[in-house]
């Protein structure tokens, strides 16, 4: 199956065209889909309709530990021992859905902001993704999951992954505007951010991983493990794909922007007393002093 149907890749070029740059990102949500947030409801409403309530990452911290786990479908989870992950700890991204009900019973949250992968895996979703489940979508996700089944967001808890570059609903952030913004961190270039409130926006950087987070610190656990977090081998099919039937990923073009993110999120989590854990032995992580834990190791029998 196709990355985007055709249709959409009209559509972004239409409203491009149209809108112009800085409100280019009205395709996310365009048509259809709308984002209602007031003091009284959050909502999600597709064709008027109302599809999904929405929750706040308070829900999310109250789910949590003190050990929070961001585990990607990078290669090296194949050999991974998840027996041990504590139970309601792991914040699965896209393809890592998998290891529910396998390898996982549990996950605390799920974490999708490329609507590409709802297009192609929309029955992984929904094979995977149980009702009641906690769900960082972005809006793009949300209108292409409403254009493919919109009933199926009812019975999920909705927390909101809006780029805090291009928000839901008015024109896109200059990096002066950004600065203005008194809950975010900028780096001395300001090529990379960090938002203390996730529910206002998130600094998107190449990959769901550094989204995923923003929320995660906001949750003040002691540790944030990644697993799957792989980046250097991201040409290689993922644990779910086989190599005749592999989705193209940016993540290797995106290497330097993703690092840079999670560099600087370090350096904010060091700050509050948070540590950051590698275990993944082949991660791009590992030139940047992220060091490896084995702790999730696959080891023979004995």
């Amino acid at each position: 199956m196709a990355d985007r149907p055709w249709h959409r890749s009209l559509i972004k070029s239409g409203v491009r065209l149209v809108l112009g740059g800085s409100l280019a990102h009205v395709q996310d949500w365009f048509p259809g889909l709308s984002i209602v947030r007031s003091q009284n409801v959050s909502e999600v409403l597709y064709r008027g309709s109302r599809v999904a309530g929405l929750a706040g990452p308070d829900q999310l911290r109250e789910r949590s530990g003190e050990q929070i786990y961001i585990i990607g479908s990078g290669p090296s989870i194949r050999d991974c021992d998840l027996s041990g992950l504590e139970s309601g700890s792991a914040i699965l991204l896209n393809g890592a859905i998998g290891l529910i009900g396998d390898r996982i019973a549990e996950p605390l949250a799920i974490a999708i902001e490329d609507e590409r992968f709802v297009w192609r895996h929309i029955e992984m979703m929904r094979k995977k993704i149980a009702p009641g489940s906690l769900c960082l979508f972005s809006i793009a996700v949300l209108r292409a999951l409403c254009e493919s089944d919109k009933g199926w967001l009812a019975d999920k808890t909705i927390i909101l992954i809006d780029n805090i570059y291009k928000p839901y609903g008015t024109r896109r952030r200059t990096l002066d505007d950004i600065r203005q913004l008194q809950y975010v961190r900028l780096d001395a270039t300001g090529s990379a951010g960090f938002s203390l409130s996730p529910d206002r926006g998130v600094f998107l950087g190449g990959s769901v991983a550094v989204s995923a987070l923003q929320f995660a610190l906001y949750c003040t656990p002691k540790t944030i493990g990644f697993l799957g977090i792989d980046i250097s081998n991201a040409s290689e099919p993922r644990f779910y794909e086989t190599g005749r039937d592999t989705a193209f990923s940016g993540i290797a073009r995106a290497e330097d922007r993703i690092v840079e993110h999670l560099v600087f999120a370090r350096q904010i989590a060091g700050e509050r007393g948070i540590a950051f854990i590698n275990y993944s032995p082949v991660s791009a992580l590992l030139k940047y002093d992220f060091g490896y834990d084995d702790r999730f190791a696959a080891r023979p029998n004995t």
